[in-house]
Order: C-alpha cells, then sequence, then structure tokens
C-alpha cells in the first residue's frame, strides 16, 4: 500500500544536490575517482577556541537539558555584539536577534508564518533554490524577478514597481550573492528600503556570505528605516567554517521576530547549551580571522579562475563569496550539458547554473571549498580534454 503524498509537495522537487550526491557516490562505488567542486561546505576547521569551548562546555552538568526556543542570551548578545561591530548595526538582542538551526531553517519559518495561498513572493532569477521550494510549500505564488549579468546581478526596481505587487508580501533578497557573486550597496539597499516602503513589502536578505572574499561586509539593516520593511539571516556556515553545526540567526524588528518565533517554537526544542557557547566564541573572533579565511580562499579563487579559463569560460573577478560564476562558451548549449560532459569525460563535478534559475541557463559555478592540491588535480585532468578538443 502507498500512501499519497499531500497536495503541497506536488511542485516541490528533490533537491539538485540531494540527487547529484547520489550518482556521484554510485561513480565513486564503481571506483571512478570523483573531483567535486559543486558544494559550497567549508573543507576548513573552526577556530581552536571554538572547538576547545564546545569540548569543555559539554562536560558541564545541565548543559544537555531543553534549550530555550529563542536561544541563550549569551548567544543573542553575541550576534548583537557582532552586529555593532562589523555591521554598525544596533540590536537588541532580548526581541530582535533569534537564533536559528542554520539560516535555512529560517527561510521556512519566515514563509511559514507569513505566505499562504493567495499570497506572492518575489524570487530571483538565479536564487537559492530552497526559496522556491519553501514558496510551493506554502501554496503561495511565485513572483520571479529577474537578475541578469548586465545590471550586476541587481533586480531592476523600477521595472518591478511598474507590476501589480499588491499581493506580494515576501521579497527575498541576497547579497553577496549566490550564485553569482554580485554585490549590492548602500545606494541599492537605500532604494529598495524605499522600494519595500511604498509597495508595502517585507524584504528579507540572506547574507551568509558577505565575509567570504569581501572587503565591506554590510547588513540591510545598516540603512535608515530598514527594521521597519526588512529582517535578515545571517549564518555561521561560511563564514566561520561552521556549516555541519547549523548555527544561524534572524535579526529584525521584534514584532516580526517575535510573530516568527511563534511558528518557530512549535518546530524545534531548542539548540544543544554548549554549541550555543562555542558560537559565543566564534562571533567574537578579530579581523585577523577573516584575513586568514580569505588568504586561502583567495589562492583557491585564482585556481578555479584557471580552471574556467581552460575550459574557455568568462567571469567577473570583482565577484565576492565562495563560488566562481562563469558564463559557458557558446559550443555548449547549456551549463546542464557542459557540466555532464565534463563530470563523464573528466570524474570532475561543477554545478550548472541553471539550477538556480533560467537567467543561469548559460552559466556554471564552481566552489572553493577544495584544497589547492585538488584544484590543481582537476585543472589537469581538464587540460586533457581541453588539448583533445583543439587537437
Amino acid at each position: 500500500m502507498i500512501i499519497q503524498t499531500a497536495s503541497r509537495l506536488g511542485d516541490v522537487k528533490e533537491y539538485y544536490f540531494s540527487k547529484k550526491l547520489r550518482e556521484i557516490a554510485e561513480l565513486q562505488a564503481a571506483g571512478k575517482r570523483i573531483i567535486n567542486l559543486g558544494i559550497g561546505s567549508p573543507d576548513l576547521s573552526p577556530a581552536d577556541e571554538v572547538i576547545n569551548a564546545l569540548k569543555i562546555e559539554s562536560t558541564k552538568d545541565g548543559h544537555h537539558q531543553y534549550q530555550s526556543y529563542s536561544g541563550i542570551i549569551e548567544l543573542r548578545q553575541a550576534y548583537a555584539d557582532f552586529y555593532k561591530k562589523w555591521y554598525d548595526v544596533e540590536l537588541n538582542p532580548t526581541n530582535e536577534v533569534l537564533p536559528l538551526i542554520g539560516s535555512k531553517e529560517g527561510i521556512m519559518h519566515i514563509s511559514m508564518t507569513f505566505l499562504e495561498k493567495g499570497d506572492e513572493v518575489l524570487i530571483p532569477n538565479p536564487g537559492y533554490p530552497t526559496y522556491r521550494s519553501v514558496a510551493n510549500l506554502t501554496g503561495a505564488t511565485i513572483r520571479e524577478y529577474d537578475l541578469v549579468e548586465g545590471n550586476n546581478w541587481l533586480p531592476d526596481l523600477g521595472q518591478l514597481a511598474k507590476q501589480d505587487l499588491s499581493k506580494v508580501k515576501i521579497m527575498w533578497v541576497n547579497y553577496p550573492h549566490m550564485p553569482t557573486g554580485g554585490q549590492a550597496d548602500v545606494t541599492f539597499f537605500e532604494c529598495l528600503i524605499a522600494f519595500a516602503k511604498k509597495h508595502e513589502i517585507l524584504v528579507v536578505n540572506d547574507n551568509p556570505y558577505s565575509f567570504i572574499l569581501n572587503d565591506n561586509p554590510m547588513s540591510i539593516l545598516s540603512i535608515e528605516g530598514a527594521k521597519e520593511v526588512a529582517l535578515e539571516l545571517n549564518s555561521l556556515s561560511k563564514s566561520h567554517n561552521m556549516a555541519g553545526w547549523r548555527m544561524g540567526v534572524l535579526t529584525g524588528n521584534s514584532e516580526y521576530i517575535q510573530t516568527i518565533l511563534r511558528f518557530k517554537s512549535n518546530m524545534d526544542s531548542g539548540m544543544f547549551k554548549p554549541m550555543q557557547l562555542a558560537a559565543v566564541e566564534a562571533l567574537k573572533l578579530d579581523k585577523k580571522w577573516f584575513e586568514k579565511l580569505n588568504s586561502t580562499y583567495k589562492k583557491r579563487q585564482q585556481k578555479v579562475h584557471q580552471l574556467f579559463e581552460t575550459l574557455g569560460c568568462t567571469y567577473d573577478t570583482n565577484a565576492g563569496g565562495m563560488f566562481v560564476w562563469a558564463k559557458i562558451p557558446n559550443h555548449f548549449k547549456d551549463g546542464f550539458e557542459m557540466t555532464d560532459y565534463i563530470l563523464e569525460q573528466t570524474g570532475v563535478f561543477i554545478t550548472p547554473g541553471g539550477i538556480f534559475g533560467s537567467n543561469g541557463d548559460q552559466y556554471i559555478r564552481a566552489s572553493l571549498c577544495s584544497p589547492i592540491e585538488i584544484l590543481e588535480e582537476a585543472i589537469a585532468k581538464i587540460e586533457q580534454i581541453a588539448e583533445y578538443q583543439n587537437s
């Protein structure tokens, strides 16, 4: 007997990387060497003081019980201090900071709190696929907005304003942008806040990449009046090499935060206290931590640039974040065809840009989460097929 699935799953497909990792595992089981440059899962370790804090706090009595749904006060204060230090944003740790089990969880909580059938949500194309998946689960109608290279991967707010936005409740933005590495500046965020106020839209900036190959970390909440219409998600996954720890945060207006907590409190039972206390140590790390991290990523980025040049791709040298986004040569139909060909011929997996939306069809993306020697091995394999094609 097969029980019929809920109708809400009708348009929700299995995450691309979930399927692709199974395919890669099958190839590896068959004895093929696979180099995975697709996923942004940091291979570097968190700071020693973070790991030591976890070890020490895990031995203490009383730290293994259920915790508050809104996180311990030490962690909320640490996030508030972090936002003040790096973004010059004042946050009340009592009611404007909500720790999360990863920022991906926050996408679900925000969407389920505010969206339902009949509502509309603005989602970037290209953009993080989870925005679309979660919108489908809520029953809301997706309204894509275009991001294109010619506009530096920023939305054309003037064109959007000409549309009927009366049913739009939420607009997802993500700067520094994943997957393209595009950057937003103060002027854009000021225009975005004015746009959101005029059209009564809640803007959510997903901001996990602001410290990776980016000299000017920025929060949308630093814009005057932003708290009236904006929330921000952040995460320790990329900036502090803590992806598996699932430590994220939602920041913004206390009324929005407390409303979202009503949903969240029914979904989990808090986070392991020693992990929260270790995250406090992570949030205290100084500029030297980020400089060392970015020195490593810069060297890797240069290797990925070399790899893409070998493939005949072009890319933006000013892009930030944990990936390199590159336009494919004309002799491939799209990024899916190109990455399948590369995987088949060389065992190197690169992400097709089309999984992030149709505006990514002519692009591919590689992660900076592999050591130099692995990237050099990938380059050598790709050079072989490039030589064969040119011979």
